[in-house]
């Protein structure tokens, strides 16, 4: 096996859970980051969904891509499917991300099911905030996720004027 990439969007870009040899900013074309994905486990709870981000059809993210050593690949890979794909919301895959040093890469994403019963659409920010604002799931508050990836988003030295919006209504 050869050196791996990950496209981190969400939780991934400031806690990554695994080793890499390589972390650069990256732009997925074809995609965005959107607060997506009715979460019954890390963020609410079957009564109480929180919501967290999946990759959606449309637009482009920049996230963030890590290089993991093809030592460490499978173990890797192992790791992330049973952290995103708990109820299957996700389907991996395998997608084109272009680094911010002009380089060309494949990256392992997970990408949001739209058939899947979690999948939560296109929320105003006003139903995102009173989903966000109401939840806490077995890995903490969803006020907690959201504010988080907001500041990593902004580190990052991006700006998401929805996503800005939300956490302002919280």
């Amino acid at each position: 096996m050869s050196d791996l990439w990950v496209f981190g969007y969400g939780s991934l870009i400031w806690r990554p859970g695994f080793s890499f040899a390589e972390r650069a900013k990256g732009r997925l074309a074809g995609y965005h980051r959107s607060l997506c994905v009715r979460s019954h486990v890390h963020r609410g709870t079957p009564e109480r969904p929180g919501l967290v981000f999946g990759l959606d059809r449309g637009g482009s993210c920049v996230g963030m891509a890590f290089r993991v050593e093809a030592a460490l690949a499978e173990a890797t890979i192992h790791y992330l499917r049973e952290r995103e794909l708990v109820t299957h919301v996700y389907r991996e895959t395998t997608l084109p991300v272009r680094l911010e040093d002009g380089r060309l890469v494949r990256a392992l994403a997970y990408v949001v099911d739209r058939g899947h019963s979690q999948y939560a659409g296109r929320l105003s920010a006003s139903e995102a905030a009173h989903m966000v604002a109401r939840s806490h799931g077995r890995s903490g508050p969803n006020t907690e996720y959201v504010t988080s990836a907001l500041g990593e988003i902004r580190a990052l030295g991006l700006s998401d004027s929805w996503l800005e919006e939300v956490v302002a209504r919280l």
